[in-house]
């Protein structure tokens, strides 16, 4: 225990002098990074939203232009102008645009008219907006020609592309017309939407516009080619004429009332005897309340989350359990605060294990009915983050658990350029017994002014009435990204008695070292390849009185093109020693024994096609040495898309697995096939269905959603589960569910 705490201590130590050395290497003074900022003036009058920009304060507005190349060249001015102006008054924060066509074709790639649209399929028009100028935590508003809109956070500092999340809806408004020579748009924000200091008169921000027709992206404030737009270190100051207040009572209510028919099976198993059927309805919903300008409370009662976008299956030949995001709408908001201690594969809160619960007899997951939520999140100064959630999940009287309480504290401190201190404190309880278990942990994250420089350092320990020994977990990641050169490395060492039962951890009892380095080579403009180069990766993890047990060695040659395809190959070399029984099939047949070793060799392809075009994809595929046999596969996502109505496509996987007596040879199967329609930019409708011959399991999911006010849905949902051998029905329900989000 002591060496364990002491080892922590000196991880942080390391990381606050490192922090240190960080933010002198900067490359950019602090000059460069503020070369310029954004003067806003207030609307002498309410504006009109409907993108035309007739509005008397667009005429007197500063107008933000000379926008730079991210990709392809980042020297570069863009291709064609773009104009942003920014005006604001009591209730709105007004955002306008014109952006100019290269040629007068007005040609946009635009797959649908779907809300929160992403990936490199779009044109659109973002703004991203850090109220508390701390380069950590960022909101995005986007639109695109055709007037859809999107909305999302970004968090840790916009490092990876997966630190943008657009399952967070609000409330807004947006317009946008097209031209003979470019296209327009209005967004009117409300001061209730967003949090933010009272009396403050200066943000962070940048503007930038996706042009996908010309493979092109571009910012009013330079990205490098090597980063993505969202980076929060390259923005620059938004100003206001006068300090800003917020004057609304900021409280919002969204109840929801749902019809649902189920279908039920008389008894478990393949050879049930019918179904029963009933009806069940149910009222609940959620309120937000504002506890200060940057501090909000949400209530949910009852929630209801069958209208969520069900999860892609996957083939799983892993050991270990998958890891599947969070879609529902109550833990997004600030949920990096809560979700993003720790790294992948070692997170001491994962909120998917609330609502969700475990047959201890049949090994199956349960859905476990959510009684009422509260949490406060937000900002408690310039500085300071706070999250605090406590939950209720009912009791299953089925399977004998009792009802189960949930508790997550977690508290951040911004430091030094973009760096921040977290602590966390979870908490799970069975009511009315002595069963519990928590986790308290700390995460020192690092960041450079100039962004080359990015990691974390993480403690955490686990406590339970069983286990009081070697239940640490601590770690470090550090990444630096050059124009050049991209590097990462991993250390962590996790003890085999800790056990965060609220979040999610792949294995435990080991150590682990993992780490890559990617040379990037740019060719002269007129190659259609934007950038090329070799990769090298290792990822060991040893045990104590065992040693190695995992590692691979991978040598990777990666090729970007200027129109957005990609390719990566990849030659590999694994070594696996198991510490238990395993069929490497995960589908029940014969299984390889603890203690046995194997070796073997593989080669690996991924190529991304242009998204732009009409029909696109991806394809991944393998052949080699898998355990004792073979393993040859193929994977990828197929669509074609109807602009702006729509796609249709599909998702597969084919493994041909082949392993000698007694052990099972067989071909694994995934076929994902949907639809998806926008009917307008109100009305969609998506249907999917799952093949998986793998879990023997059909699924499929049909959606019909309504927008009919602004954050207000009437959703139409039917789903089932069938036997994927015989075609018989597991169960399903159709729902009906109505959302209204009212602020008061």
């Amino acid at each position: 225990m002591r060496r364990a705490v002491c080892f922590s201590i000196l991880l942080l130590q390391l990381a606050l002098v490192s922090n240190t050395l960080l933010g002198q290497t900067s490359i950019y003074s602090i000059g460069q990074v503020f070369d310029s900022a954004y003067l806003a003036r207030r609307a002498p009058e309410p504006v009109r939203v409907d993108g035309i920009l007739g509005d008397r304060c667009w005429a007197l507005a500063q107008r933000a232009s000379h926008f730079v190349q991210n990709f392809p060249n980042d020297t570069l001015l863009a291709s064609s102008p773009t104009e942003v102006m920014v005006s604001y008054d009591d209730k709105f924060l007004y955002i306008a645009a014109r952006v100019y066509h290269s040629d007068t074709g007005q040609r946009f790639v635009i797959p649908s008219l779907k809300r929160d649209f992403r990936g490199e399929a779009n044109d659109a028009l973002v703004v991203t907006l850090d109220p508390f100028m701390d380069r950590l935590n960022a909101f995005s508003f986007g639109m695109s020609p055709f007037g859809v809109q999107r909305e999302g956070l970004i968090v840790n500092g916009g490092v990876a592309n997966e630190d943008l999340s657009l399952s967070w809806d609000n409330k807004w408004y947006g317009q946008s017309v097209i031209h003979a020579d470019h296209w327009s748009t209005e967004m009117a924000i409300p001061w209730s939407t967003l949090r933010f200091r009272n009396g403050s008169d200066r943000w962070l921000v940048n503007f930038y516009h996706i042009d996908s027709y010309n493979a092109e992206r571009s910012g009013w404030s330079r990205v490098p080619n090597q980063y993505g737009m969202i980076s929060l270190a390259f923005t620059r100051p938004l100003l206001f004429e006068t300090p800003l207040q917020k004057k609304d009572r900021n409280i919002s209510l969204i109840p929801y009332a749902t019809s649902s028919l189920i279908k039920q099976p008389v008894r478990a198993g393949r050879n049930n005897p019918g179904f029963n059927q009933r009806m069940a309805a149910a009222l609940g919903g959620d309120m937000k309340v504002g506890l200060g300008p940057a501090l909000n409370a949400d209530i949910t009662f009852n929630p209801d989350f069958s209208q969520v976008e069900v999860d892609n299956q996957v083939t799983n030949l892993d050991r270990f359990e998958i890891l599947f995001p969070e879609k529902r709408q109550f833990f997004l908001e600030n949920g990096d605060l809560f979700a993003n201690f720790g790294v992948e594969g070692i997170r001491p809160f994962f909120s998917r294990r609330i609502g969700v619960t475990r047959d201890p007899g049949t090994g199956q997951n349960l859905q476990n009915k959510i009684d009422a939520g509260l949490r406060i999140s937000g900002k408690l100064g310039d500085k300071t983050r706070v999250g605090l959630l406590q939950m209720r999940a009912a009791a299953i009287d089925s399977i004998g658990q009792p009802a189960q309480d949930f508790t997550v504290l977690a508290l951040q401190r911004k430091l030094f350029a973009r760096s921040s201190l977290g602590f966390i404190y979870t908490n799970k309880e069975s009511a009315g017994t002595a069963d519990f278990n928590r986790v308290a942990g700390i995460d020192y994250i690092i960041g450079s002014r100039n962004n080359a420089w990015n990691g974390k350092v993480f403690s955490m320990m686990s406590f339970d009435p069983i286990r009081t020994r070697h239940d640490m977990a601590s770690g470090a990641l550090i990444v630096y990204n050059k124009r050049e050169v991209e590097f990462r490395q991993r250390f962590y060492r996790i003890g085999e008695a800790f056990n965060p039962e609220l979040g999610f951890l792949r294995r435990r009892g080991y150590s682990r070292a993992a780490g890559d380095v990617w040379w990037k080579f740019y060719p002269s403009a007129h190659s259609r390849i934007n950038r090329h180069g070799p990769m090298f990766d290792y990822d060991v993890t040893a045990f104590p009185n065992i040693g190695v047990t995992d590692y691979d060695l991978n040598f990777l040659y990666n090729v970007q093109w200027r129109n957005y395809a990609s390719l990566r190959l990849r030659f590999r070399r694994d070594f696996t020693r198991l510490t238990d029984d395993f069929d490497p099939t995960n589908t029940g047949g014969a299984k390889l024994l603890a203690g046995s070793s194997y070796a073997f060799y593989s080669m690996i392809g991924m190529l991304m096609t242009d998204q732009r075009k009409r029909l696109a994809g991806s394809l991944q595929w393998r052949t080699g040495g898998y355990f004792n046999g073979a393993r040859h596969g193929v994977e990828g996502e197929l669509g074609w898309r109807f602009q702006p109505f729509g796609s249709v496509g599909s998702v597969f996987t084919y493994n041909r697995l082949r392993f000698p007596e007694p052990y099972r040879s067989l071909n694994l199967v995934l076929l994902g096939p949907k639809l998806d329609i926008t009917f307008s930019r109100s009305v969609f409708f998506s249907a999917l269905a799952q093949y998986n011959n793998q879990i023997r399991n059909v699924n499929l999911n049909i959606r019909l959603q309504w927008r009919f006010a602004p954050v207000s849905d009437l959703f139409i949902v039917y789903t089932d589960n069938y036997y994927s051998d015989i075609l018989r029905s597991k169960g399903g329900a159709l729902v009906l569910k109505a959302t209204y989000w009212l602020n008061m």
